[in-house]
Order: structure tokens, then C-alpha cells, then sequence
């Protein structure tokens, strides 16, 4: 019988909400697709104004869409303070900053060019604020890949769009309550997987997959599962060669440098079975090999996290939804598990940070005069 490796982290911990208690961490949340039910999910994940006690949602969007959206799901209970910036937020309130035209037509279930200019301006001045440190975390309502883009956006994602911001390289990493699916190529053709996939940028995204569980999710040494890329992992090289020659190697390599990888594994039985419960991260080649099994298995608290970045960006872990926009029918758990994993994952690098930066020197001590604790610690310069 295989034992599942629980996930606990969906919802804040005991001390992020003790420290929360008395240092509001403002979150940033972007409406996403205006004419999708990213609107309708932030309404029902802040409409208990309790929430506030724990942080200060700062909303991107337009107030007059939002209610337009809490008129069509007939939620009353969300107050929000509208302000024209973030030094204007307020905290221990849910704030909105209007940076979207409030006269934008909503065109419920549809994708047009309005809609993708409105997600554009949110997620602009949002990232403008994290950058300047006005807003500590971010979590995206889900967009249009296709009416979002233009001069100014010509990504395949959010997550190439924040990546091209911060600088970093980006790992999508895909967490519920039962697996962390991370991902060597994203938001890619599946004819060019295999042209991209090297030995190089499989070893890249281990070393990201294993920084971040140890960092984000305080994993002391994490075991991470690659899965293969051909049917039956190539047979030998029956199906294809990838896996002698690219991923075994790096699967040696990154072993050889300190992290715990095994692999390769054929993706269907790898799943099918179960094994990966036995690995706190698995790391899947392209897009559909990964996230097909992740939302099959997926709980609602599923949650969209792009780590390897110098800022803490989280979404949930579904589409902006059209067929159900405005039938007050979207599940808000998702994008609260991202609010609150956002938070956890902040707090869990400063955690890091701290308990990393002044490690005890290593020293040998030789036979001779007793050496007490508080010798080593003034000759390190400790008091």
C-alpha cells in the first residue's frame, strides 16, 4: 500500500498567521479576463471580510466590472476601498485600484480585444508594483493567451510575461494536494518538444525543482521523479533515443551533483500506479504530459506556481472559463489556495533566508583543553 506525501501547505501555516496577525503582507491580485470568471473568483474567495485579518488583498481591475460580476452572482457581502494607486492602499481592508477605463463593455463568455487590453493594464501596473515593492506577492486571474496579445505583449503566458520582468528562469511548477508537477518546456508545440529538451536544460530545471522545494516548501531533501519522454521510456531506444541519450544523462549528472532524481519514467504507468506518491516533485517534459494526470487527480485547491524567480507569483489553476462566466457555477478554491500559498511560499523563503545566513562554522576539535559552547560562539563572533 502506498502512503500519499501529504501536501499542508494549500492553506496558511500556525506561524504565517501569527505573523500576518500583526504584519498585513499585501497581495496583489490581477481581475485576469474581464469576460471569463476571474472576476467571479475573487469575489467569492475575499467576501468574508475576515479575511483581511490575515492579509490586504489589493485588486487590479475596474470597480464597476467587479460589480458588475458580484450583481450576476448576487454576492453582496464584498466591500472593497477604491483607491487611484497602491500608496493609497489601506491595510486591514480590501482594496481595489481602478487602472482599467471603467466604461469597457463586459461580454460575458466571449473573447474579445477589449478583454485582452483590460487583463494587459492589470497585470502591467501589478507587476509595476511588485517591482517597486508596493505589493509583497502577486496571483493572476486566469487570461487570454490569444486576445491579450500585442506590441507590448507577444508571450505565450503569464508565466514567460513575469519571467521576461524579474530575470530568472522560470520552473511551472503545478501543486495539489497530492503532487508538485514541474515542467521542462511550457506553453510549447508538441512538434518542437524534442528539438528543445537537452541534456543542459533538463539539469537547469532540477536544480530550480530542487531550490524551490527545499526554499518555497521546506522540503529538507527532496526526491524528484523525471518522467521520459517516448512511449514506454523510447524501450531501449525502440521508440526513440531521447532517453539514452539526453535524460539518463542528465538524470546521472544532476544525481551526481547532489540531487535526489530517478528516472526516466514511462508517464502512464508512472501515474497510473501511484508512484508518484513517492516523490515530493515530478518533472514532466512538455505541457500535457504533466498536467493531464495533475487535473485528472486535482483537488480544487490545485495551484498554478512559477518558481526559479526573484518574486513569488501563484494562480489558480484553471482556465478564464467563458461557458461559465456569469452563472455563478466557477469553484473559488483554487484561487484562494493560490492566495494562500502565495503568502506561505513569502514567508517560507524569509524563514530560509534567516536560518541560512549566519551558519555555525564547521570546525574539528583536537585533543586538548574542553572547548565550551560559548568559546566557539565568541570566537565566531557570537554572543
Amino acid at each position: 500500500m502506498i502512503l500519499l506525501r501529504k501536501i499542508s501547505y494549500i492553506c496558511p501555516n500556525y506561524e504565517c498567521m501569527n505573523y500576518m496577525s500583526n504584519n498585513k503582507i499585501r497581495v496583489g491580485i490581477t481581475s485576469g479576463d474581464i469576460n471569463g470568471i476571474g472576476c467571479e473568483v475573487i469575489i467569492k474567495s475575499l467576501s468574508d471580510n475576515r479575511i483581511c485579518e490575515m492579509f490586504t488583498p489589493v485588486i487590479y481591475g475596474s470597480g464597476k466590472v467587479l460589480a458588475f460580476h458580484r450583481r450576476y452572482i448576487n454576492c453582496d457581502q464584498l466591500v472593497y476601498n477604491q483607491v487611484k494607486s497602491a500608496d493609497d492602499v489601506r491595510d486591514g481592508k480590501i482594496n481595489m485600484i481602478n487602472c482599467i477605463d471603467d466604461a469597457v463593455r463586459v461580454e460575458l463568455g466571449q473573447s474579445t480585444e477589449a478583454a485582452g487590453e483590460a487583463s494587459l493594464i492589470a497585470l502591467e501596473m501589478a507587476t509595476a508594483d511588485l517591482e517597486r515593492g508596493a505589493i509583497d506577492v502577486l496571483v493572476t486571474a486566469p487570461i487570454n493567451k490569444k486576445n491579450i496579445q500585442s506590441e507590448k505583449f507577444h508571450f505565450n503566458g503569464h508565466t514567460e510575461y513575469i519571467a521576461d520582468k524579474f530575470g530568472g528562469e522560470p520552473l511551472m511548477i503545478m501543486v495539489n494536494d497530492v503532487m508538485r508537477v514541474g515542467l521542462v518546456t511550457v506553453h510549447e508545440p508538441i512538434s518542437k518538444v524534442a528539438s528543445l529538451i537537452s541534456k543542459d536544460l533538463i539539469i537547469s530545471k532540477l536544480k530550480l525543482f530542487r531550490e524551490s522545494l527545499i526554499k518555497d516548501f521546506v522540503i529538507h531533501e527532496p526526491k524528484i521523479a523525471v518522467l521520459s519522454l517516448n512511449p514506454h521510456a523510447g524501450d531501449g531506444g525502440l521508440l526513440g533515443s531521447e532517453e539514452i541519450d539526453v535524460i539518463q544523462p542528465a538524470i546521472k549528472e544532476a544525481y551526481d551533483n547532489g540531487i535526489l532524481t530517478f528516472g526516466p519514467f514511462a508517464a502512464d504507468g508512472f501515474f497510473s500506479s501511484g508512484a508518484f506518491a513517492k516523490y515530493d516533485g515530478v518533472l514532466a517534459m512538455y505541457h500535457d504530459q504533466g498536467l493531464i494526470p495533475f487535473k485528472s487527480m486535482s483537488s480544487s485547491v490545485s495551484v498554478n506556481y512559477t518558481a526559479g524567480l526573484p518574486i513569488v507569483r501563484t494562480s489558480p489553476a484553471h482556465g478564464v472559463g467563458y461557458d461559465i462566466a456569469g452563472k455563478d457555477r466557477a469553484d473559488e478554491s483554487s484561487m484562494r489556495s493560490a492566495i494562500y500559498m502565495a503568502i506561505d511560499i513569502l514567508r517560507n523563503r524569509e524563514q530560509h533566508q534567516i536560518i541560512t545566513a549566519n551558519p555555525l562554522r564547521k570546525c574539528r576539535i583536537e585533543s586538548g583543553p574542553d572547548v565550551s559552547a560559548s568559546d566557539l560562539m565568541e570566537e565566531n563572533g557570537e554572543n
